[in-house]
């Protein structure tokens, strides 16, 4: 497939966004940009959070890790399970009776002013690192397969990219994505069938042979039991469960779409329904990575030394045909733009509302300058991601899973710890103790994870480092909430 054909691909799928952006941003406003009115509908919100779940790293990553990995992944994907319903029927009924715009306000509530602000700067800087993670993957393919065969430079190509999500984000918000969301899901979905069809039919099998080429494969092993190993299954799934409600519950741009949603019980079945589609998703996303590294064991010559997260687009555009080519692009940028989209939107959302006083009575801007404001910071988040993808190139790492995972093991771990702290207790800790506990727990994690690795024979850290790095959180605000009197700010009972 030529360069030119994949690109006028993303053109043209690019238009159509842009087509639905127009006619659901039509008479948009602060309240839609925000929260969709409240008015969304569960099953579409439900639908469209597969894609946005996903993205283009679970496209190339998931696939290609289960080269080296297995389906260890699946051991977390498990997890997910459990942790979606904790978000359904602890933290949704929350954040409905609150009434939230954005949920981090109920750490100014429960626990004071500083809390409130520590937790949503560990959104931001999770989000912008975890989408700008998501982002490269998928620049990195439109970049060696498209432009740098026209000597366009790979900041110019992420630039391009970034600059197409910041238009068709820039005023519908949630009211959009939601629906952008649901036609890229259907994208992504198609996509994904028609690369295990195609390679199946390169070997000479049909769909109904899948679970016995993916079952017979050693790759297809599940369960790891070393209790030493990252991929111990314990580690693996309540990392999985925690991961879950970190990076969904507590995540400002996931949230944002459920509590969208016209009450709490239309949320709860977006949420039950999606959970339960997730898993299947992911399994055949597993399954597909099995037949890519058939196909790579029968042609070794042809893939020597190929990195995992290149495996699928490799083979997709270059050894399957032009309907491969064609659809692997379209899935890939359907992945792609959801977790993007929502990224940016959620991190505007988030500083205009916890950082600039929005929703504060006290706030002198009227809507007009609040829309301006608004698009100011949305601007400045592009730029932000943008650098952030540059400086992941010059990284160069391999599995970019992975990095997302550690990342917010680090990052989601205050979030975990302070609404734990609050939901699950009547003490108060408020003032730059919490500020100072938030910031070294996830240091210390950090050095933990250092240690282990300097002994790769011994215990390694997987992704219960993020419990962990909870329960560093948990009991630093224990320990100050012993000493402490009186809350910073208005504190509310635990729920």
């Amino acid at each position: 497939m030529t360069p030119g054909l994949i690109l006028a691909c993303v053109g043209a799928y690019t238009v159509m966004l842009f087509v639905v952006t127009w006619i659901t941003s039509r008479g948009a406003n602060n309240e839609s940009y925000f929260v969709g009115n409240r008015n969304s509908r569960w099953w579409l919100v439900a639908y469209g959070m597969i894609g946005a779940s996903l993205s283009g790293v679970t496209f190339m990553s998931v696939p290609g890790d289960v080269g080296s990995q297995k389906f260890s992944y699946f051991q977390v994907v498990l997890g997910y399970l459990l942790g979606y319903m904790v978000i359904a029927y602890v933290l949704l009924p929350l954040y409905y009776r609150m009434n939230l715009t954005s949920i981090y306000t109920y750490l100014e509530k429960r626990l004071g002013t500083k809390a409130y602000k520590t937790g949503a700067f560990f959104f931001i800087v999770s989000r912008v690192l975890g989408a700008a993670c998501r982002m490269y993957i998928v620049v990195l393919v439109l970049h060696i397969f498209i432009f740098k065969e026209w000597g366009v430079p790979f900041w110019a190509t992420s630039a391009i990219f970034v600059v197409l999500i910041l238009l068709y984000t820039f005023e519908g918000g949630v009211k959009t994505i939601v629906w952008t969301d649901s036609l890229q899901t259907t994208f992504m979905l198609l996509s994904l069938v028609l690369s295990v069809v195609l390679l199946l039919k390169d070997g000479g099998h049909s769909f109904g042979d899948l679970f016995s080429r993916v079952s017979n494969d050693a790759r297809s092993q599940i369960t790891f039991w070393d209790w030493e190993s990252a991929s111990f299954f314990p580690k693996s799934f309540f990392g999985g469960m925690f991961i879950a409600v970190t990076m969904t519950g507590l995540d400002q741009e996931m949230m944002q779409k459920n509590i969208s949603c016209r009450s709490v019980g239309e949320a709860q079945k977006n949420v039950v329904v999606f959970s339960t589609v997730m898993v299947l998703v992911n399994l055949l996303f597993l399954s597909l990575g099995v037949l890519l590294w058939q196909y790579v064991d029968a042609h070794a010559a042809e893939f020597a030394n190929v990195k995992s997260d290149v495996v699928f687009p490799t083979i997709a555009l270059n050894h399957l045909g032009t309907v491969s080519a064609l659809f692997f692009i379209i899935g890939l940028i359907s992945a792609a733009y959801p977790s993007a989209d929502g990224a940016l939107t959620a991190l505007t959302a988030s500083f205009c509302i916890d950082f600039l006083n929005f929703n504060k009575p006290q706030n002198p801007w009227d809507e007009k300058k609040k829309k301006r404001v608004r698009y100011l910071v949305h601007t400045s988040f592009a730029l932000v991601l943008l650098l952030t993808i540059l400086v992941l190139y010059a990284i160069n790492e391999d599995s970019v899973l992975r990095q997302i995972l550690f990342i917010a093991t680090l990052t989601y771990g205050p979030l975990l710890g302070l609404f734990a702290f609050g939901i699950l207790t009547k003490r108060n800790a408020s003032g730059w103790g919490v500020v100072i506990i938030c910031v070294i727990a996830p240091l210390l994690s950090w050095w933990l994870k250092y240690l282990t690795k300097q002994n790769p024979e011994g215990y390694q850290f997987g992704y219960e480092l993020l419990i962990v790095n909870g329960l560093l959180t948990f009991a630093g605000l224990w320990i100050i909430s012993m000493v402490q009197k009186k809350p910073e700010g208005k504190v509310e009972a635990a729920a």
